[in-house]
C-alpha cells in the first residue's frame, strides 16, 4: 500500500487550500530553492488537471496534466512535477510519475506525453519511460530537454 494518497481534479474543483497549497509548494521549490525568477501562473493551470500526492493529509508532490495541443502539438504534456524537499529521499518521484502518466492518459486518451524535463534529471525520467530527443536547451536560464514517452 502506498505512503501517497492521490487526488485528480480540473482547475475549477480544486479548493482554496488545495490551490494554495500546490502554489506555495510549485513557488518554494521552482523559484526559492532553484534561485529562479519566472512567471509560474502562465495560463495554463486553468486549462490543466492537478495531480496532487499528500502524505498524512499534507501535500508533498505535485504535478499538472496538459491535454494535447496547450504546451504540444499531437501530444499531451505533464508538467510542474515537484517533490517537497523534505520528502525526496522517500523515491515517490517515481510512484508520482507512474500515476500521473496513467491520469494523463486515461484523460486525454492520448498516449504519446512530451515534457520539458531539467537536464539533470533526464536519468530519472528516462527510468519513468521518456527518451530524450534533440539538444538540452535553457529555460529560465536552467538547462532542459524535451523528452516523450510514447
Amino acid at each position: 500500500m502506498s505512503a501517497l494518497t492521490f487526488i485528480t481534479k480540473s482547475f475549477n474543483e480544486l479548493t482554496p487550500f488545495e490551490l494554495y497549497s500546490l502554489l506555495r509548494l510549485r513557488s518554494a521549490v521552482f523559484v526559492v530553492e532553484q534561485n529562479c525568477a519566472y512567471l509560474d501562473l502562465d495560463d495554463k493551470d486553468q486549462q490543466s488537471f492537478h495531480i496532487l500526492a499528500f502524505h498524512d493529509h499534507q501535500l508533498v508532490a505535485y504535478t499538472r496534466c496538459l491535454p494535447e495541443g496547450v504546451s504540444y502539438e499531437g501530444s499531451s504534456s505533464i508538467g510542474r512535477v515537484v517533490i517537497d524537499p523534505e520528502y525526496r529521499d522517500r523515491k515517490w518521484g517515481y510512484e508520482l510519475m507512474e500515476y500521473s502518466m496513467k491520469k494523463c492518459r486515461e484523460r486525454f486518451g492520448v498516449h504519446k506525453i512530451t515534457i520539458s524535463a531539467q537536464h539533470h534529471l533526464q536519468r530519472f525520467y528516462e527510468k519513468c519511460g521518456f527518451t530524450a530527443v534533440g539538444d538540452v536547451y535553457p529555460e529560465d536560464d536552467i538547462p532542459h530537454i524535451k523528452m516523450i514517452a510514447a
